[in-house]
């Protein structure tokens, strides 16, 4: 029969995977028994919020039923004193001070930028669709809000609220479908509150938003970046693994002209381009299916030639986006346009991502 060190002894070989040290080590296993074939203990979790819970309960659970003449495991969960979380708490290194808390334990396969250059045309809607066909694929996704001033992600998915703190970083808020968002508007008291920062408070957030969110094991996280071509779009691009850029315009020949300008820093900062979306193309008659080019004929298959890149699809001008968009209900949008663009997008992403300088 197993005895109560032998079960300290399994457990010691179970680490916590945000503070890289056995369970036993870091005082979080308590209240052992043995009783017949049955085990339990008490594990003190440093944050009941904690991402990695179910893993760390499973693995611990896993190590003590491997012991001779252990049938039942039986784990009860707490969280830790303030006093014994003080004795834990690891003194990050200089490199995860600058590079972010929480970079160590993210695993993101591929960042998608989505850049407009221009204003209105559309492309944080872009960003919310594309992230939400890549879940729709059972892929799993995060929306980084890189627009600080004009931040629109929370209120598309219906988010509220601000985001808890784990034991190492901030912890994204989570959609109904399961997509990670953070963004300066689960922060504030209140949605509608100004951010008024200058450019080097703005760069912080954004780099705060990549280095000390936990966004653990991502398939992709798209990042929805502000008009233009300003320091939070160069902070974005300068600090963040990029894998592709995906490019958001309307029909106009004047959207196209500022849209080139984004190409062009893009191109400068040697991030990959993956290709132009053109949204409000058309809007449809719900009665007798006639489409009207409201914004006049299509100038953007032109401005992807001059880039050199492929024209990803058109999106319709839809009052439904609109109104789910409004309602926070952007997950129940049918978006069937926009399926075969998510793919193009994925296809075309760079394997290879562009070099942070920090």
């Amino acid at each position: 029969m197993a005895e109560i060190t032998d079960v300290l002894e399994a457990l010691k070989g179970v680490n916590d995977p945000e503070l890289g040290k056995s369970l036993v080590e870091l005082g979080m296993i308590h209240d052992v028994d043995v009783t017949g074939d049955k085990a339990s203990f008490t594990l003190a979790l440093t944050t009941m919020a904690c991402p990695l819970k179910e893993s760390i309960v499973n693995d611990a659970r896993q190590a003590v039923l491997a012991l001779d003449g252990v049938e039942d495991v039986q784990v009860s969960l707490r969280e830790m004193t303030l006093e014994e979380k003080k004795r834990i708490w690891p003194k990050q290194n200089e490199q995860q001070k600058k590079e972010g808390v929480a970079l160590h334990l993210n695993h993101i396969d591929r960042v998608l930028a989505v850049m407009s250059g221009k204003g209105g045309v559309g492309k944080s809607s872009v960003a919310a669709m594309l992230a939400v066909a890549l879940r729709r694929q059972g892929k799993r996704v995060g929306v980084l809000d890189a627009d600080i001033t004009g931040p629109s992600i929370p209120k598309m998915f219906g988010l509220q609220g601000a985001p808890p703190a784990g034991p190492v970083g901030i912890l994204p808020a989570t959609t109904s479908t399961g997509i990670l968002v953070m963004s300066i508007n689960l922060l504030l008291p209140n949605e509608d509150d100004a951010v008024v920062w200058r450019g080097p408070l703005i760069g912080g957030a954004i780099r705060q938003f990549w280095g000390d969110v936990v966004w653990g094991n991502l398939d992709v996280l798209v990042l929805d970046l502000p008009p233009g071509t300003s320091d939070a779009s160069l902070t974005v691009m300068q600090s963040i693994p990029i894998n592709g850029v995906v490019l958001v315009t309307s029909p106009q020949s004047l959207a196209g002209m500022v849209v080139r300008k984004a190409a062009q820093m893009a191109e400068q900062l040697k991030v990959s381009l993956v290709g132009v979306v053109e949204n409000m193309s058309y809007a449809e008659c719900p009665n007798c299916g006639e489409r009207f080019d409201v914004f006049g004929p299509s100038q953007s298959i032109q401005t992807a030639k001059q880039l050199g890149v492929p024209m990803l699809g058109q999106l319709p001008l839809d009052p439904e986006l609109a109104r789910r968009c409004d309602a926070g209900e952007i997950e129940a949008y049918k978006a069937d346009e926009f399926e075969p663009i998510a793919d193009k997008i994925l296809e075309r992403a760079s394997a290879r991502a562009s070099t942070p300088i920090f």
